[in-house]
């Protein structure tokens, strides 16, 4: 298990927000913090610490009047941690190169290959020419209706008919290098993980994958150590006192690393 940071950014801002709580309409979301450092900031100090593999997610929409501000900070972020971090939101094959000349590692995609509620194999074909499978992470995350679990995208808004399951991860796997993961419903409230699905992916997942939701506490982190096999990395956002949180950044490091 690696710990991999994360660099949320809302309205031109560095956040943590409750991730079920975003709406595209008025630009709103309930803010769990709000930093006054730039997302540059936190790259950098990703960087001097030799972490990898973070992302950096976009939390507005292109047709947003703050997704100017928004993409200015991610780009600068990638330029201060070239190759260091991984990059999501409105990603499509038409601007994705612009991201990796910034210095993403890899591109996630959610949204532009889960269209209008399900999965489109040529757009997921299209994103594969235009990156390179080792150069894609794809985004499953998810929240549970009726006992499954439901990919969602448009910023966690939109139930897909797709569900994140043993079958759909085996085919993904071929398409990709890794996977991202947030459990939605628990997203920014800290107040456990979701443990049935990290025990799926433990189960499934046979590339790299990042689960995010819900951890707060040491002991969550060992529960996602042993439910996910300690294959399964981990991101910790609005637990974390770099985000206000009460899990020192320095002491997750030492216990991930132990």
């Amino acid at each position: 298990m690696r710990f991999r940071p994360c660099i949320d950014i809302h309205n031109g801002q560095v956040k943590q927000i409750v991730g079920g709580s975003l709406c595209d309409e008025g630009n709103q979301a309930k803010e769990n913090f709000v930093s006054r450092q730039t997302a540059a900031f936190f790259a950098r100090l990703y960087k001097e610490k030799e972490i990898r593999g973070g992302h950096i997610i976009l939390l507005n929409p292109v047709s947003s009047e703050f997704y100017g501000k928004t993409k200015s900070q991610a780009i600068e972020a990638l330029k201060a941690y070239p190759g260091g971090l991984q990059v999501g939101g409105g990603i499509t094959p038409e601007n994705a190169g612009e991201y990796l000349t910034a210095g993403a590692s890899h591109v996630i995609v959610t949204s532009y290959v889960f269209k209008d509620g399900m999965l489109h194999m040529d757009r997921l074909k299209e994103m594969v020419k235009a990156v390179s499978k080792e150069r894609l992470v794809l985004d499953l995350s998810c929240r549970k209706k009726d006992g499954l679990y439901y990919i969602v995208t448009d910023r966690w808004q939109k139930y897909t008919d797709v569900v994140l399951n043993h079958e759909t991860i085996q085919m993904l796997s071929g398409y990709c290098d890794e996977f991202l993961i947030h459990a939605v419903d628990v997203e920014g409230k800290a107040r456990g993980i979701e443990k049935e699905l990290v025990t799926m992916l433990g189960n499934t997942c046979e590339i790299p994958a990042t689960y995010a939701g819900g951890v707060h506490s040491f002991e969550d982190l060992e529960a996602l150590k042993i439910m996910g096999k300690d294959k399964i990395d981990v991101t910790i956002g609005s637990a974390l006192d770099l985000f206000g949180g009460n899990m020192k950044f320095e002491d997750v490091l030492n216990y991930i690393n132990k």
